[in-house]
């Protein structure tokens, strides 16, 4: 079957006016309009689209890339508030609908917020939702500490930052594990710290352990190679310094020149690291 919000790769079946049909193989067809034709397609080709409803509610084929798929979370900025809820830019030419009762809070127009995109299963039709929780669970997952996961930073809160986890669990990045700056919808990597016996969930924007020692040395390496091999920082330098200048933690910077220092590609002195 042709999935709705989703990308499919179905194959052209015949050329019309209007544009292209294209098929699943199963006897299912949608219209790739003419706008979106590429000038060397051939009947029988298979071709990578993004399938939803178009203004008539009828399936529709695109080329466009969408901001968000079926089942995945993205930030998204409100174009209109209607009367039945607010339409979000989402890259496609019908804007994606957020129902009142769908709302976290009232949404306004012009202001951007994290939405779930889910079809809804009486309407048939892709919709938004910033109700962000019912679409998330830490149940029944199998992350161990120090995975590299992909993360989508959500709301400030007075322990840190909320981010969804692989658009399916949600975890929590601690103020003082931050050492660079971020905000609500931005995409980074991270890592598992630890899961909680509740199965609450702590985040590092860093790797933990040994794991951390190698990108974080290159990183030094790099900044000392873009520094004219010099940085006025060493293991008296306050975490402050640390962070503004490498969004590092003290003591993943300590072990990190530690390590570059054993294998003499540094040189510690008082005013600073030197590049060997």
């Amino acid at each position: 079957m042709i999935a709705l919000g989703n990308y499919n790769t179905l194959k052209v079946l015949r050329s019309t006016r209007i544009g292209l049909f294209l098929g699943d193989g199963e006897g299912t067809e949608v219209l790739l309009p003419n706008k979106y034709v590429p000038e060397d397609f051939e009947i029988d080709m298979e071709l990578k689209v993004f399938c939803y409803l178009d203004s008539s509610e009828r399936p529709i084929a695109t080329t466009l890339e969408p901001y968000i798929i079926r089942d995945r979370f993205a930030y998204l900025k409100v174009v209109q508030v209607g009367s039945y809820g607010a339409f979000l830019d989402w890259g496609l030419e019908k804007h994606l609908l957020v129902p009142f009762r769908e709302q976290a809070v009232r949404m306004e127009e012009g202001k951007s917020y994290i939405v779930h995109c889910y079809l809804d299963e009486v309407t048939f039709r892709l919709t938004g939702s910033s109700r962000i929780n019912k679409f998330l669970s830490n149940e029944g997952f199998d992350l161990k500490p120090n995975t590299e996961v992909n993360l989508l930073v959500g709301r400030k809160t007075p322990l840190g930052w909320e981010v969804v986890i692989e658009d399916k669990y949600k975890g929590l990045v601690f103020e003082s594990d931050v050492f660079k700056p971020i905000a609500i919808g931005d995409r980074l990597k991270g890592y598992i710290k630890t899961v909680r016996p509740d199965n609450k969930i702590d985040v590092s924007l860093q790797p933990l352990g040994a794991r951390m020692l190698e990108p974080t040395a290159n990183l030094i390496l790099d900044k000392l190679k873009e520094s004219q091999g010099f940085l006025g920082l060493h293991d008296k330098s306050s975490p402050e310094e640390i962070q503004t200048q490498l969004h590092l933690s003290k003591k993943a910077f300590k072990k990190a020149i530690g390590t570059l220092y054993k294998e003499r590609k540094i040189a510690i002195k008082d005013d600073g690291i030197y590049l060997l």
